[in-house]
């Protein structure tokens, strides 16, 4: 038996007036924000429309950014070893965290019970980069050479303290799963240019194998109460980029036409009858689908790519679902229209051996996050491109478990951790921030991820208080119902 049909034979005349009212309400709510009550329709190429176009009256006002990259480390990669020089602690080594730094902030079950908390100084250099004197290790020594197009912020935080809610917390603004991701929501107000190729596009990468490597749950790229057409599609590193995009043996390209053709009158039919927004999903995936089996070779196709550029990628470049050929790619769909690109590489949760671990990690990212930069400004994209690089959270000044000169590890710290930005809408060359002398809390200019992700949304045009979607009684934004500023201190 059909379920709505069900639905309505069991829905009584007390049941169908008490939710009219909301339902009414909802409708009539959309229409004056200028909106469909079931999101932008999904148009195909064959009339002329576009396929992901934005919501009425999107962007708010005149974009820096027309598109987003996102690189995220997953497993949260250490301040103090990267980017947050404290060059006192050494004299501090294994001396125990003042109380007046910690000031009885709550730490993890994994040190908690620890006798001790001593401090742990990073046993990498430092320097200071380019013409803005930033500092950085000697771990990422690619990075140091495109520390005056960049902007680094010290003082992000968020009050997540373990992984799974961390970064659920960074893409969705929420630590309770089912909201959507950032790209989802910017898939869902802003559209994309690009008609054969998703709007919104993720990369999982491998990572060194001794790395220590959470789990990643799709909700970091699900569209949650949104439509499903608006989750990001994971294109695969093995096989196949996208499964299940190619004919069977025995079907060619007319006659999948034909039946898409004949699938999508009735599921027409099917969405007149009941108005169902995921109907339109189920149109729209078909339709991009068969785009794709056009579009995707080609985007991988890298015969095209001088050998200038494949070197300043790195070795790894050519092997696809490696960081580097994932960063290429992104680069490569930016140039295709796509809105939004998030690459999630994971094995930063370094609680032992962290010196070993940190550098496995920045020889697979350092040189293509560099090289994906200078690709971008080279071919003058940079101006119109975000690009976001950071983790979930940070880690502790003190070591969990044994520490020695030349080997500790850190635990989970949420209070501040270093994120940069690059590109449209922000400036350059410049530090904000600042930290006290154990990188152990803000000081000076605090950011908080919900005032972070509203900066990334007005440098793409989008004012997040404005920007929201009713669900559960509540208009919901990705900043949090109780919205949030952006930091003006970043851009330009």
């Amino acid at each position: 038996m059909n379920p709505a049909i069900a639905y309505h034979e069991r829905l009584t005349r007390r049941n169908f007036f008490e939710g009219a009212g909301l339902k009414l309400g909802g409708l009539a709510l959309a229409t004056l924000s200028g909106r469909s009550a079931f999101g932008a329709s999904a148009g195909t190429s064959s009339d002329g429309r576009t396929v992901h176009p934005a919501l009425p009256g999107f962007p708010h006002f005149a974009p820096k950014a027309k598109r987003l990259i996102y690189l995220h480390m997953n497993g949260a990669p250490s301040q103090l070893d990267l980017f947050d020089y404290k060059p006192g602690l050494q004299q501090l080594f294994d001396t125990d965290l003042p109380e007046s730094i910690r000031k009885g902030q709550r730490i993890t079950t994994m040190t908690s019970g620890q006798a001790r908390l001593p401090v742990a100084p990073s046993k990498f250099a430092f320097k200071p980069c380019g013409k803005s004197g930033m500092w950085m290790s000697e771990l990422v020594p690619h990075m140091q050479g495109i520390a005056d197009d960049i902007t680094m912020i010290k003082t992000v935080h968020t009050e997540a303290i373990n992984h799974d809610p961390a970064c659920t917390f960074v893409m969705t603004g929420s630590e309770v799963p089912g909201k959507p991701s950032l790209g989802s929501w910017i898939s869902y107000g802003l559209g994309s240019e690009s008609n054969d190729l998703p709007a919104f596009v993720v990369f999982t990468p491998t990572f060194p194998k001794e790395s220590q490597a959470q789990a990643l749950f799709t909700r970091m790229w699900s569209s949650g109460f949104l439509p499903t057409k608006y989750d990001g599609v994971a294109l695969r590193g093995a096989g196949d980029p996208v499964l299940f995009v190619k004919n069977p043996p025995g079907v060619n390209r007319d006659d999948r036409r034909t039946m898409l053709d004949a699938l999508g009158r009735l599921n027409q039919k099917h969405l007149e009858r009941l108005a169902d927004p995921e109907t339109q999903t189920r149109i729209a995936q078909y339709e991009m689908a068969f785009r794709m089996q056009a579009s995707v070779p080609e985007l991988t196709d890298l015969t095209g790519e001088s050998e200038a550029t494949l070197a300043m990628y790195g070795p790894d470049v050519k092997t696809p679902g490696s960081y580097a050929h994932s960063a290429i790619m992104a680069r490569r769909l930016a140039e295709r229209g796509v809105r939004t690109i998030q690459i999630l590489h994971r094995g930063w949760d370094q609680h032992g051996s962290l010196p070993k671990l940190i550098a496995g990690q920045c020889r697979d990212v350092d040189q293509p996050t560099a090289a994906l930069i200078r690709d971008l400004k080279l071919r003058g994209m940079l101006d119109e491109t975000l690009v976001v690089f950071g983790g979930e959270f940070g880690r502790t000044v003190y070591s969990q478990g044994t520490l020695t000169k030349d080997n500790y590890g850190r635990d989970h710290h949420p209070k501040n951790f270093c994120m940069w930005m690059a590109g449209g809408g922000v400036k350059k060359g410049l530090t904000y921030g600042e930290t006290d002398d154990f990188s152990y809390n803000p000081v000076e200019n605090p950011v908080h991820l919900n005032e972070l992700n509203a900066t990334i949304l007005h440098c793409l045009g989008i004012e997040a208080n404005r920007f929201s979607h009713p669900f559960q009684g509540l208009e919901q934004r990705l900043t949090g119902v109780e919205g949030a500023e952006v930091v003006r201190g970043l851009l330009i």
